[in-house]
């Protein structure tokens, strides 16, 4: 059977679908943010935002990317009333998006980036039924990782909706997964805290109580949702299942560590522009706010 993603056909799809995925494609090719693409779609539309992230998702793969699995956003009850939505969303994970534990993310690499500390699953079994289990999760699991989801907009000023996160991967940017394999048995993942530090200072703090009551409860929204669309989770996958404090904003010369209990910890560091990067990022923004300036006049 072929996958929701082998059937995507920017061709049969709606214009204002393929205009925002060019839109958003464009802004993480140039590093220059667009405006909400949510003008573009109907109000409320999921079904075109996740239209829209299939298509660049597609994109994606037929350049070569690798698709090794899922992030869950919007699990943070706090989060889900601000944008007034009582579900969470999803977005995709390629190969190349992951940094090393302890590494470095490039200047200029992501527009505005923000960190925050999650429970990273890694499948043993597929998980096909779209009414999946916590069982039916426990035993997909191999097993968990501590993890830092860098999260992105390409969307100017962080100005999102829900149809603007989702069309945008669900505001995904890169990853970071420890590196010691940890297995399920044993651990309470509703009971883990966690305490994310910037330079030393702790930043953000929580409990996997945070993620939609449970990490694992995270994960069972997920993989239902995705056999419900035809393209199920499978062994093999990575799953981040969804922030468990607040998100901190990262700057040039910023070092996040997260300290997840019962699963260890993992690092990333940004590097501090050069005096070039600087001021190639202003004469982006210059340039993409004159060409929005001119299509408004």
């Amino acid at each position: 059977m072929s996958t929701l993603l082998e059937r995507v056909r920017p061709d049969a799809l709606p214009p204002a679908v393929v205009k925002a995925a060019d839109l958003l494609a464009e802004a993480a090719r140039t590093r220059a943010a667009c405006p909400p693409v949510r003008t573009l779609l109907d109000d409320g539309d999921l079904d075109s935002a996740y239209a829209v992230q299939q298509v660049n998702v597609r994109r994606g793969l037929d350049a070569g990317r690798r698709l090794v699995g899922r992030k869950i956003g919007l699990t943070s009850p706090a989060v889900q009333r601000q944008l007034g939505v009582g579900q969470p969303d999803f977005g995709a994970l390629f190969a190349d998006m992951a940094v090393p534990d302890g590494g470095e993310v490039a200047a200029g690499r992501l527009l505005r980036p923000k960190v925050e500390a999650e429970v990273a699953l890694v499948l043993g079994r597929d998980l096909p039924h779209p009414a999946c289990t916590v069982v039916d999760v426990l035993r997909a699991v191999d097993f968990a990782l501590p993890a830092l989801e860098i999260v992105d907009s390409r969307v100017r000023d962080w100005d999102i909706s829900l149809v603007d996160t989702v069309a945008d991967n669900a505001s995904c940017g890169l990853y970071v997964l420890g590196g010691t394999p940890v297995p399920l048995a044993g651990i309470d993942l509703r009971a883990v805290t966690m305490t994310m530090t910037r330079a030393g200072e702790a930043v953000s703090e929580g409990t996997g109580a945070d993620c939609l009551g449970s990490p694992l409860n995270a994960a069972v929204w997920l993989a239902s949702a995705l056999a419900e669309r035809g393209d199920p989770l499978r062994a093999g996958d990575l799953v981040l299942t969804g922030a468990l404090g607040p998100m901190a904003p990262a700057s040039p010369g910023d070092v996040f560590e997260a300290r997840i209990s019962g699963l260890g910890s993992v690092r990333v560091g940004f590097a501090k522009e050069s005096t070039a990067e600087c001021v190639a990022e202003c004469v982006a923004e210059c340039v993409a706010e004159s060409a929005e300036e001119g299509e408004h006049r």
